[in-house]
């Protein structure tokens, strides 16, 4: 088996290249990434001078650029998207043409080459925002409350169409929050562990009272391994982890792990049109594929933290140039620049 993980050099799509490389020693993986601020090839360090993964450099909105890595391959995972929330509201340009059009390009070279399997990577932001009780389930109808999320709910509806239109063997898995190892160092988990690890404040949104639910990102590839091999045409999987926190919280045991002080948080003004709550059934897929999380939020923190702690020359590599011009946009001058 010949698959291709388009936004394979980030953070969940190089977890899920080293998962396909640990677990499945007879596939075989092309890399597609066009190596924008959080793509990055030492997310792969280790894994491309073996004969089973290469790597192209290429956009995915370029259908021929597309078309040309696809022949040959059996399956796609698609992971490629611009990801985070404040960014597009900032400029939600950059997300229609990656998480929109980027995905049709894809999705038209996989129906005219006879890619076997299509698997789109999608979030449980799609469903906008819960109330304090109840949870996302995979009918629970879509309303998606930022351009990112706007931008991957048009994603999974032209999944939908191409399987319904053309019957394409598509098949789409809305994830929680992610966390874990090669995270980008803009989201909450990773932005906390290192401004916490170096005295500097750590600013949470709002009251910080804003619930999200937690998966680890190893479980998370687990989950998608398992539905690219035994899903069904058209199938939809929510994947959790079984970890609701608020944000406040999740900033405080990383204190508590890190030695830091509660002093150096610091509510700022909350982000436009923040989603109060997700929370993620994933009993389908449970049922259907026998999947669950298999660490607790507790253990798989302390990991991360470790993970972190361990690879500084990573680190040192991805605070620099974009990272942080978007820092002082978003902060101003209110925090120090790592």
């Amino acid at each position: 088996m010949h698959v291709l993980v388009t936004g394979g050099c980030g953070f969940i799509g190089s977890n899920f290249v080293r998962y396909v490389f640990d677990h499945w020693p007879a596939w075989r993986v092309t890399v597609f990434d066009s190596l924008t601020y959080a793509g990055n090839l030492g997310n792969l360090t280790g894994l491309l001078d073996s004969e089973r993964v290469r790597f192209v450099h290429g956009d995915i909105a370029d259908p021929r650029q597309v078309r040309e890595t696809l022949e040959g391959t059996d399956a796609v995972a698609n992971f490629a998207a611009e990801s985070h929330v404040d960014r597009s509201i900032l400029d939600s340009g950059p997300f229609i043409r990656t998480n929109v059009v980027g995905t049709q390009v894809l999705l038209n070279a996989a129906r005219e080459l006879g890619v076997e399997r299509f698997l789109q990577v999608s979030t449980d932001e799609v469903y906008g925002s819960l109330g304090p009780d109840g949870t996302f389930r995979e009918d629970t109808p879509l309303a998606p409350n930022s351009p990112y999320s706007a931008s991957k709910a048009a994603a999974d509806l032209l999944v939908r169409a191409a399987v319904r239109t053309y019957g394409l063997r598509g098949m789409v898995v809305r994830s929680s929050n992610a966390y874990g190892p090669y995270q980008f160092p803009e989201k909450l988990i990773p932005l906390m562990i290192l401004q916490a690890a170096e005295g500097k404040r750590l600013p949470v949104y709002g009251d910080g009272l804003h619930v999200r639910d937690w998966v680890h990102v190893e479980d998370l590839v687990a989950a998608i391994g398992l539905v690219l091999q035994r899903g069904q045409p058209g199938d939809i999987f929510n994947v959790g982890g079984a970890s609701e926190m608020p944000n406040l919280d999740v900033v405080r045991m990383i204190i508590e792990m890190t030695g830091a002080s509660e002093s150096q948080i610091e509510l700022v003004e909350d982000r436009p049109g923040h989603d109060r709550r997700y929370a993620m059934d994933f009993s389908r897929l449970e049922a259907a594929l026998g999947w669950r999380p298999t660490r607790s939020f507790r253990e798989g923190l302390r990991d991360t933290i470790a993970w972190y702690e361990a690879h500084q020359d990573w680190l040192h590599a991805v605070r620099t140039g974009k990272y942080r011009d978007f820092y002082r946009q978003q902060y101003g001058n209110r925090l120090a620049l790592p």
